[in-house]
């Protein structure tokens, strides 16, 4: 079954936005799901264990349901780096452990599952190892969630570099205006994403507008209506 893992060109990006946007739309079109946030922090504890946001947010658009520990298997208080949540929480983050967990669940019966990153691309989960690598292990296609803002054009051509340089491909682009101002002149707001269009080696899946006020489940299915499903040869 087709499986993508989404990456940012930084935190807050986007990710979790266009990945549940993307799962909306799948499912629109009638397709079964499964969003995958391998691991999480910034959670909060409930009767039921640890729990994060954007965790919640895939799990919601999961079809078939999913329980929230097949969604998210790593979760961490801190909203601080994975690797630094986990050292605090006293535990091991291993690449081997999160393929031992994801590599089952893409021979299930899902028509597109998605894997949402943490961070950017090079955030390490451990001293020696980074999240990235799990998508390099499993050979996956990756769909970069752009940040629109100042600066957005160097971060994004670094990462998907970056992704090159890992032996992936990248199968596509998402824009996230982040800055409301960075699309008052509208002209150099469009130059900007001529240059990302022209410049990065996959195609534009769609821009994802400014929210100033979103509240689950409006958030991720307004981000649906302006996106379109990767290619997955």
């Amino acid at each position: 079954m087709p499986a993508y893992f989404v990456t940012g060109t930084d935190t807050d990006a986007g990710k979790t936005l266009a990945t549940a946007g993307l799962l909306a739309l799948a499912r629109r079109q009638g397709l079964t799901t499964l969003g995958l946030k391998p691991v999480a922090s910034g959670c909060w504890l409930t009767n039921a264990g640890l729990r994060n946001s954007d965790a919640l947010a895939l799990q919601s658009r999961s079809e078939p349901a999913v329980t929230y520990a097949v969604v998210n298997p790593f979760a961490f208080a801190p909203a601080i780096a994975p690797h630094l949540a986990a050292q605090r929480d006293g535990r091991d983050v291993t690449l081997a452990a999160l393929a031992s967990h994801v590599a089952p669940l893409l021979e299930g019966p899902q028509d597109l599952t998605l894997i949402e990153g943490a961070g950017g691309w090079r955030v390490p989960i451990n001293d020696s190892e980074d999240l990235s690598g799990l998508a390099v292990r499993l050979k996956l296609p990756v769909i970069l969630v752009v940040g629109l803002k100042l600066g957005c054009i160097n971060h994004a051509r670094l990462t998907a570099e970056a992704i090159h340089a890992d032996g992936l491909r990248l199968a596509g682009w998402i824009g996230n205006l982040l800055d409301a101002d960075f699309a008052t002149d509208a002209a150099l707001y469009d130059e900007n994403l001529a240059t990302l269009v022209c410049t990065l080696p996959a195609p534009c899946l769609g821009i994802l507008p400014r929210l100033d006020a979103v509240e689950e489940p409006t958030r991720p299915e307004s981000a649906a209506t302006c996106l379109v499903l990767p290619d997955d040869d």
